[in-house]
């Protein structure tokens, strides 16, 4: 598992934040370093050479005569070093900084203790620096320098933070723009990959996405352009052979054959039929239903009505359809799906015919299952049974183009929905198609 997200977006807004806050480390380390601690320093070696200067008077001034805070002997608050904060860092380290390198400017004689303001009589922060009066060892308070102090820089540390997150604002804004044209291209893609027609992506954006927006939109052009010349081939084909398949049949009609060889008339109309079903599935492959206006139907009595159509040809189907809304749907297109699957059902699995239909209100989708007790799968591969021209069954099992589950699968895409080919619970298969109940999953 890695901690880098996938996402491109993700990863900028990522590299960003590691940008920004390296730079805000790098800063503070450049003022820490090269202008505090310098001027903290300063301060205490100045500091320390009046305290000298103090001490060297005071050893020759008579006690009575100095109006300085001199003690014999330490208040109990006093400590070696300046209280620490986890919240005021930077006032921590001014001050230890400079009792430090005060430390180190003064005689070994004169040590330093700090008193906060909570541990002092009168609330203020001092000093306490050994000295010496008339040669005797005294303690004398002093007020904390302003080098010492918080300066202010805390308020501009958090200036900085506060640009910081301005520019990461910004930055952010500006890569969800930039991201905008990309998610249009991404569901772009998918509407094509589901046979549908995305339309032109606007190529007024950046350079680079203007330029695969603009390639996108050739591309899609040229695939368009395939389509239409693949379908009007096709109907030319079709066009052609049933021309000739209708004089056939016509001259059959006329003929003396089929009163003299009944089987033989018969046998010839099954493979003239054989081939019209061919054409029709090329053609039906051919022509995904893209252009077929959806319209709001009831899935459940489009089911029922196939149903009946094929309980009359002697196929009956136990029907347990579900509550499902009225949604927008091509009619011509999913009745074609509903009577492959339908057909697949009979042709293969025999008996056991069933149609179920539920709602799944929490996908918001609705569901069809058309199941058999036949053979099942057979062991193949759900998918590839999926491809066109691959024919499920082993020997013995009926003969198509392998296109029926091919167009079935085209046409849940251009609805935005699903075809899954699994084994039924207790012997056969079922084919199940999902379907979204939006409206937008068929523009």
């Amino acid at each position: 598992m890695t901690l880098v997200p996938r996402s491109l977006f993700a990863r900028n807004i990522l590299l960003l934040v590691a940008l920004v806050a390296v730079s805000q480390v790098c800063a503070f380390a450049v003022l820490l370093h090269f202008i505090q601690t310098p001027r903290i320093e300063r301060a205490a070696a100045t500091f320390a050479s009046y305290i000298v200067t103090l001490d060297t008077l005071l050893k020759t001034t008579p006690p009575d005569a100095a109006h300085l805070d001199l003690r014999a002997e330490l208040p109990a608050g006093a400590r070696e070093t300046a209280p620490a904060s986890r919240l005021r860092f930077y006032q921590t380290y001014q001050r230890q900084t400079f009792v430090e390198s005060l430390r180190r400017h003064l005689p070994a004689d004169m040590p330093v203790r700090w008193q906060g303001g909570d541990s002092a009589d009168d609330g203020q922060q001092r000093l306490w620096i050994r000295v010496h009066q008339s040669g005797e060892p005294r303690w004398l308070a002093l007020p904390v320098p302003e080098a010492a102090h918080d300066d202010g820089l805390t308020t501009a540390l958090l200036l900085s933070l506060g640009l910081g997150a301005l520019a990461f604002a910004t930055a952010y804004l500006i890569q969800r723009h930039l991201n905008r044209p990309l998610a249009h291209l991404a569901d772009a893609a998918r509407l094509v990959s589901a046979g549908g027609e995305p339309g032109v992506l606007p190529t007024d954006g950046p350079t680079e996405i203007a330029q695969v927006s603009g390639a996108f939109n050739r591309m899609t052009a040229a695939l368009k352009e395939a389509d239409a010349t693949r379908a009007l081939m096709l109907a030319g084909i079709s066009h052609d052979i049933r021309t000739p398949m209708t004089k056939l049949r016509l001259a059959m009609a006329m003929s003396s054959v089929p009163s003299t060889d009944a089987a033989f008339a018969a046998s010839a109309e099954g493979y003239l039929d054989t081939i019209d079903t061919i054409l029709q599935q090329f053609m039906d492959y051919a022509g995904s239903g893209a252009k077929e206006t959806p319209v709001v139907g009831d899935l459940n009595a489009l089911i029922a009505n196939l149903a009946a159509d094929f309980a009359g040809l002697g196929h009956e189907f136990a029907l347990d359809l579900g509550d499902i809304e009225p949604f927008a749907f091509r009619p011509i297109s999913m009745m074609r799906l509903l009577m492959n699957l339908m057909q697949n059902a009979i042709l293969y699995g025999v008996v056991g015919l069933e149609v179920r239909t539920w709602a799944d209100r929490q996908a918001n989708t609705a569901c069809v299952v058309i199941a058999d007790r036949g053979k099942g799968l057979g062991g193949q591969d759900p998918e590839a049974l999926k491809q066109p021209f691959k024919r499920g069954g082993g020997e013995g099992q009926p003969k198509g183009t392998g296109l029926g589950l091919a167009i079935v699968e085209r046409i849940a895409r251009l609805h935005g929905g699903t075809l899954t080919l699994r084994a039924r619970e207790g012997g056969g298969a079922e084919s199940c198609i999902v379907l979204p109940l939006s409206d937008d999953a068929t523009r």
